[in-house]
């Protein structure tokens, strides 16, 4: 029954995303790449999958900001959530992640998408992967208010309140709101947490993604936790 239900679920929001007409195919460099380096150094195995937009991909420092986590990181710069939905087959699926943690919704919105298609393409996402793992853990990072998309703070509100109550729907999903703390008390972004384009983020602003994300891997990934090995125990 749970297995026709996601297959529901999938054909339904299907039909509802076939309107934007998006070229998926843009990204398959990106993908390919992703593949010729799984095939070259395959990743582990169970570990926590990062997914999602250029806040993913330029994150650097998964390895020391989680350590005792085996950790990869799937991000493709520019991408909508619906474009990790679409490559989830490969970039996903062969994984057997223990956890995945998504960001992505900014560039959606700018690209036209409504607050309410961003929270679809988040349920197409959820379905899609829980496809594979019924029981996989996801957590999804609120859109970021951000100095570069100032005209769009009232759709990301929106767009992250639709998510949260979604999320509050889904079994084992989780929604990780960095929002409050990336704003002043005007409720502007802050500035010391965005590199020169006012977009992508300083270590800084990776560091409140840090204070977020980490709590909840430790309720959720266990089985991406690395074991030390009895030499690496007594160092």
């Amino acid at each position: 029954m749970k297995r026709l239900t996601i297959v529901l679920t999938l054909l339904f929001l299907a039909f509802g995303a076939a309107a934007k007409d998006n070229d998926h195919a843009k990204w398959e460099p990106d993908i390919q790449a992703f593949e010729a380096s799984d095939k070259a150094a395959p990743p582990p195995q169970h570990a926590v999958l990062f997914i999602g937009s250029s806040s993913i991909r330029f994150w650097k420092t998964l390895d020391t900001d989680f350590p005792g986590y085996k950790v990869i990181n799937r991000g493709f710069g520019g991408s909508d959530l619906d474009d990790s939905t679409a490559f989830a087959d490969r970039i996903v699926k062969p994984y057997h992640p223990a956890a995945i943690v998504v960001y992505a919704g900014d560039n959606d919105l700018q690209n036209g998408d409504s607050p309410e298609q961003v929270r679809d393409d988040f349920t197409a996402f959820v379905a899609k992967v829980r496809s594979y793992d019924p029981q996989v853990p996801i957590a999804f990072i609120s859109i970021k208010p951000s100095i570069a998309r100032l005209n769009l703070l009232p759709q990301i509100d929106l767009a992250n309140q639709l998510v949260r109550d979604q999320a509050m729907k889904e079994k084992g999903v989780a929604f990780l709101d960095v929002a409050p703390a990336m704003v002043d008390a005007n409720g502007q972004p802050k500035p010391d947490l965005f590199v020169a384009d006012g977009l992508h983020m300083s270590p800084q602003g990776y560091a409140l993604w840090v204070a977020q994300v980490k709590p909840w891997l430790a309720d959720h990934a266990m089985a991406a936790q690395v074991k030390q090995s009895p030499n690496e125990a007594t160092k």
